[in-house]
């Protein structure tokens, strides 16, 4: 049922229905979403620093997918230049720490949303293009950033730079976790990012169901199902749009502020990678299903596991992840849990508004 058809219901007999989203098993989910949290929460208690690595990198990489895929799935901006925004919280971080003094963990949201107020401007550039061009405008904004800042001499010009070891060594609750921990000031600052991108997950994934939840989120829908239709009822499709874009650039920075910060080194090359920050992310979402948010989770987590597994064969790995890649596009287009859910009909984190008539609506089920 379209949301136009459920608007004139509701309006004309408004005792008559209810509108149901959640269901038995996103309940049931969501208990097991909060004890998962917090054995994730207390992981560097009995985790290996190296399995702490993968998880970090797994959180930061499904950020980003979820981000990607709210502009792509549900917004319809096909970008192809977010390393811009993942390249830039990075930038914003070192200059916040070398230039500025700050301390490395309040940089990083400081860094976000400095990047959120900069893609204002940028948004308001490329949202000038429409479809394939959009997304080249959005790769040229990326390698200009790189080399304007290529330029910048303080943070190391071209080669990049690294963070002083005074610099991370007197990060805020270094020493609380040290002794909590009882492990030296590395391992204990590792712990502290592990914390920010197991925080930068549940904000980003919060997020998106929050909005998709939304007002917004039946306005995007709206959109998706067609844009001109969506217009003639009043939604304004450009507002909405820019919203999802500087939402994802947000996150995007935070991303980019987390992993160069556990790296402690940046240079223009690695911040404003096209193939890490980019097609690695689309290929994450292609493999987990586009338009959903179980997804570019389960598209992070798997990306993450064949890393590890087949790094050690060099250009085997990437042909690898090519061959996987094209034989899901081909067998299961919608990707894994698209597909999955496709035929259970099994939602983790259910969208879609179902109109039920008042008599039948059970809020157990």
């Amino acid at each position: 049922m379209s949301i136009s058809q459920t608007a004139v219901l509701s309006a004309a007999t408004p005792n008559a229905y209810n509108v149901q989203v959640a269901t038995q098993t996103s309940r049931l989910f969501a208990l097991f979403a909060i004890i998962l949290v917090v054995a994730l929460a207390f992981a560097p208690s009995f985790a290996s620093r190296p399995m702490l690595q993968d998880l970090i990198l797994m959180f930061l990489l499904a950020s980003l997918a979820l981000c990607w895929n709210l502009m792509a799935g549900y917004a319809g901006l096909i970008s192809v230049g977010q390393q811009a925004f993942v390249g830039l919280g990075g930038y914003a971080l070192f200059a916040l720490i070398i230039v500025g003094g700050f301390d490395p963990l309040l940089s990083i949201p400081i860094a976000a949303l400095i990047v959120a107020l900069l893609s204002i401007p940028i948004g308001t550039l490329v949202f000038r293009m429409q479809g394939a061009y959009f997304a080249v405008v959005t790769w040229v904004v990326a390698e200009v950033a790189r080399l304007l800042l290529a330029q910048w001499r303080t943070l190391g010009g071209g080669t990049g730079t690294s963070l002083p070891r005074s610099a991370t060594g007197d990060m805020i609750g270094l020493e609380l976790v040290s002794e909590l921990f009882g492990v030296r000031s590395a391992a204990a600052r590792e712990i502290i990012i592990y914390w920010a991108a197991l925080a930068t997950v549940i904000l980003v994934v919060g997020g998106c169901y929050f909005l998709l939840r939304s007002r917004i989120g039946l306005a995007l829908r709206a959109i998706k199902d067609g844009e001109v239709a969506a217009q003639s009822v009043g939604i304004s499709t450009n507002r909405i749009k820019f919203a999802v874009y500087l939402f994802a650039a947000f996150c995007a920075a935070l991303v980019g502020a987390i992993y160069f910060l556990q790296t402690s080194r940046i240079s223009p090359d690695s911040a404003f990678s096209l193939l890490d920050w980019t097609a690695y992310i689309i290929f994450i979402v292609v493999i987990g299903g586009l338009a959903t948010i179980e997804g570019p989770i389960i598209g992070a987590i798997l990306f993450v596991v064949l890393r590890n597994a087949l790094s050690g064969f060099g250009p085997w790995y990437l042909i690898v992840l090519g061959v996987l890649g094209i034989a899901i596009m081909l067998l299961a287009p919608k990707g894994l849990w698209g597909t999955f859910s496709q035929r259970t009909g099994l939602h983790l984190f259910p969208t879609r508004r179902n109109l039920l008539a008042a008599e039948k609506a059970d809020p157990a089920k």
